[in-house]
């Protein structure tokens, strides 16, 4: 997810824009009166650069990919797909925010891609009445301070956390487990859930923070702990040195982290000896799954095969794709239209609840396991 750069707002955002052409047009619900009210313009924002990009760089290409093919086939509408790199952070997403809620020709936005770039920009896009539709963004207050702008495609931390510690209890059978996180907004909430949801058998937690470096303390206490599993609670960027530390300290417990880590970056970053059998849980269907031409499809487009969250960036696209074939163009009307969104994904049936969140019954937790550098998808993990 390299981008050309443009700076706005003080050089805090990187954007480039993908004009594609957009949606056929007739009285019918799938398509509006004339092309004029056809298409219109989207931001997606979100971590395109930087330690943690891998994590989003593939949902992004997938959601570039649905507006691509849907342009091909709807070829008399504008649609305009806007990206600005964040690199994750709320400091740099906020005035991005601004930017694009004052841009009276945004109607629409993907992202965010992190939680904590997305609560700090919800309240912009609410004021402004722009829909949001994340991928990837799990953190689960998300959806509980009265936000109506706020939609995503994934299940939350609640339903992930509980699947994590399922995983530990009933597939590792693990006896004394302990966990860390990095203190983010993402991390913080995931590792407290995994705790509380492992019960008597959690020994012990630690705080590391972002971009730390000598993790010699924590790896001293799970040492001391005598657990036999550890649960990482955060992103690439601080898991991978701490699991490398931990393997050079010779810890040879079971290695377990969020999906803050689901990056092949993440095995090339601790080596693929101490990476070996980490797992990895996400609630997202491994992409080569996907339904359809998607996985081909991806691969012919970005000679690789899809990676996290791809096939969730598609989806989130095609809400907004959708709403523009049926002529809605303006912030409330696509607003509206998210809202009452229903009908089937590449990942599941897309359906919304009045906070925001898809359908509780249509969200699927997997593990994922290194095998040979490689993240490989292991099992379907119960949601509790």
């Amino acid at each position: 997810m390299r981008l050309n750069n443009i700076r706005a707002l003080g050089g805090v955002a990187m954007m480039a824009a993908v004009v594609l052409a957009a949606a056929g047009c007739s009285k019918t619900p799938d398509t509006p009166a004339d092309a004029a009210k056809c298409g219109g313009k989207v931001a997606i924002f979100g971590a395109f650069t930087g330690g943690n990009a891998g994590v989003v760089t593939p949902s992004r290409d997938g959601a570039k990919l649905a507006v691509e093919k849907f342009n091909a086939a709807n070829p008399k509408c504008l649609v305009t797909l806007v990206e600005f790199d964040t690199e994750g952070d709320g400091a740099k997403a906020t005035p991005v925010a601004n930017q694009v809620a004052q841009d009276q020709s945004f109607v629409a936005v993907i992202g965010g891609a992190f939680s904590g770039e997305t609560r700090a920009t919800m309240p912009i896009y609410e004021a402004a009445g722009l829909v949001m539709v994340s991928q990837s963004a799990t953190a689960t207050d998300l959806t509980t301070k009265g936000n109506k702008a706020f939609h995503r495609v994934v299940g939350n931390d609640d339903s992930q956390g509980p699947a994590a510690a399922s995983y530990i209890k009933n597939v590792l059978k693990s006896q004394k487990a302990y966990v860390v996180d990095d203190g983010t907004t993402y991390g913080g909430a995931l590792g407290a859930t995994v705790k509380t949801q492992l019960g008597a058998i959690a020994v012990g937690s630690d705080k590391v923070q972002e971009k730390q470096v000598d993790f010699a303390a924590t790896v001293s206490k799970v040492k001391n702990s005598g657990a036999d599993a550890v649960f990482y609670g955060g992103y690439v960027n601080e898991a991978a040195p701490f699991l490398k530390q931990l393997r050079a300290a010779g810890y040879t417990g079971k290695f377990i982290g969020g999906d803050g880590i689901y990056d092949t970056a993440f095995a090339t970053a601790v080596g693929a000896a101490a990476a070996e059998g980490a797992i990895i849980t996400c609630p997202c269907i491994p992409s080569i799954n996907a339904k359809g031409s998607f996985p081909a499809d991806f691969k012919a487009k970005y000679t690789a095969d899809p990676g996290p969250y791809a096939a969730e960036g598609w989806d989130a696209a095609t809400v907004l794709l959708d709403g523009f074939k049926a002529g809605k163009t303006t912030r409330k009307e696509l607003l509206d239209w998210v809202n009452a969104y229903n009908a089937p994904g590449l990942t599941k049936t897309i359906k919304f609840d009045p906070k925001g969140e898809v359908e509780a019954a249509n969200v699927v937790i997997w593990a994922y396991v290194v095998k040979g550098g490689v993240i490989t998808p292991d099992v379907e993990v119960p949601k509790s």
